[in-house]
C-alpha cells in the first residue's frame, strides 16, 4: 500500500489548467461508450465532485444529420466541469459538432482518436487518425477555429508495436491547438489486452507543454499513483476502473488532495448504488434503460460470496421490479453474514483471488 504523497510533486494537491478552464481536480472520469450517460455521470459526480467528466462519444456525422440532439450530448447544467466527446474524419463535420457542444454547455470539447473498435477505425475515426497525422492535425485547428473553448484529444500511443507514433503525433496536436492529451498507453492493436505501456506517457510528457493525462490499467488509488509517479503526467483518466463501482475517481481524488485512503464501500454499499444506477436508467430511458442495465448490474455483483450466481440473474432482468428482487435479496443475505467472504465456491473463490493480483 502506498503511504503517502512523498514521491508525488506539490502539483498534485493544485488545480490543473487546460486552456482558461481551470480545474480543482487532476482525476477525470473517462468517455465510455455505453457507460458514461448522464445517469452514470450523476453518480461519478457524487463522490467526485471536482472531477471532469466526459460524455459518451458522439459522431459529428450523425449530428449534422440530425434534426435534434440526441441523448448523448445531453448534459446537465449542475454537472460541470463537463466535456462532450467527438468523433470523426470530416474537420468540417467536426467544428460543426463542436460548436454545437458548446451551445450545450460543454466547458471543453475533446476528440476522440483512439477508439480501437473497427466500425469507427473503418469510417477514418478513433485510431485511425494516428495512421494519418496530417488529418488529425487539419481536425483540430478547424475545431480551435470554430470554438471558444479549450479543445483535448484522446488518444493511443500508436497502432501497433511497429508503428508506435505518439511522440510526433502528439506534438502535431500542441502544434494545432490542443490544449490538452490523454494517452491511453496500448496501441490500437492491443485493444483492451496484455499491459499498458506507462513508459511511453513519460516520453510524451517530456515532448509536450500541454498538460498529459495518463489512461490505461488505472484499477485503484494505488495503480493511479504508480502511474503518476512513472510517467510524471499531470494527471488520471479513469476508465474501465469505474465499471460498477462509480467511487473510484472520487477515491483517486481524495488521496491526491490528502494522501488518506478512503473507506471501501462494503458489498452492501455497492448495491445499494447498483439499485440507484438501475432505477435511474428506466427514468430516463425506460425500457431501453433496462436493456443496457444488465451489463452495469452484473458489473456491480462482484467481490462477494454469490455474486457469481447473482451476475446470472441479472443480465437477464425485464423490469426495475425484477431487479431489485436480485438486488435485495442478495442484499439481505449480505447483511445476515457480515462476515462477507465466508466458504465460497469455486467460481466465487476465482474471482476473488484475481481481484486481489
Amino acid at each position: 500500500m502506498i503511504s503517502g504523497l512523498s514521491k508525488l510533486p506539490q502539483k498534485f494537491t493544485e488545480p490543473l489548467t487546460i486552456g482558461n478552464v481551470i480545474l480543482q481536480s487532476r482525476v477525470l472520469q473517462s468517455p465510455l461508450s455505453g457507460v458514461t450517460d448522464l445517469v452514470f455521470r450523476r453518480l461519478v459526480r457524487r463522490y467526485a465532485p471536482d472531477s471532469m467528466l466526459y460524455t459518451e462519444m458522439i459522431s459529428a456525422t450523425d449530428l449534422h444529420h440530425m434534426k435534434a440532439l440526441p441523448k448523448l450530448m445531453e448534459i446537465d447544467r449542475h454537472e460541470t466541469p463537463i466535456s462532450i466527446q467527438l468523433f470523426d474524419c470530416r474537420p468540417d463535420f467536426l467544428a460543426e459538432a463542436a460548436q454545437k457542444a458548446v451551445a450545450e454547455g460543454a466547458d471543453t470539447v475533446d476528440i476522440n482518436m483512439g477508439c480501437p473498435v473497427n466500425k469507427i477505425t473503418k469510417k477514418g475515426g478513433g485510431s485511425s487518425l494516428l495512421r494519418q497525422p496530417e488529418l488529425a492535425e487539419q481536425i483540430v485547428r478547424s475545431v480551435v477555429n470554430a470554438v471558444d473553448i479549450p479543445v483535448t484529444v484522446k488518444t493511443r500511443i500508436g497502432w501497433d508495436d511497429a508503428e508506435i507514433t505518439i511522440l510526433d503525433f502528439a506534438k502535431r496536436m500542441e502544434d494545432a491547438g490542443a490544449k490538452m492529451i490523454t494517452v491511453h498507453a496500448r496501441t490500437r492493436s492491443q485493444g483492451y489486452t496484455g499491459n499498458a505501456k506507462w513508459e511511453w506517457i513519460r516520453k510524451v510528457k517530456e515532448v509536450l507543454t500541454i498538460p498529459v493525462i495518463a489512461n490505461g490499467d488505472i484499477f485503484s488509488v494505488d495503480a493511479a499513483i504508480s502511474c503518476l509517479e512513472q510517467t510524471g503526467a499531470d494527471g488520471v483518466m479513469c476508465s474501465r476502473g469505474t465499471l460498477g463501482y462509480p467511487f473510484l475517481v472520487g477515491e483517486v481524488d481524495h488521496f491526491l488532495k490528502t494522501g488518506e485512503y478512503l473507506s471501501k464501500p462494503s458489498p452492501i454499499q455497492c448495491l445499494e448504488v447498483a439499485k440507484e444506477h438501475l432505477q435511474g436508467l428506466w427514468d430516463y430511458k425506460g425500457i431501453r434503460g433496462i436493456r443496457q442495465s444488465r451489463k452495469h448490474m452484473t458489473w456491480y455483483a462482484k467481490g462477494f460470496v454469490g455474486a457469481a450466481a447473482l451476475r446470472d440473474r441479472l443480465c437477464r432482468i425485464e423490469s426495475v421490479q425484477d431487479g431489485f428482487d436480485c438486488l435485495d435479496e442478495a442484499i439481505a443475505k449480505l447483511a445476515r453474514h457480515q462476515e462477507d467472504f465466508w466458504i465460497l465456491s469455486d467460481e466465487d473463490m476465482a474471482e476473488m483471488i484475481a481481484m486481489k493480483q
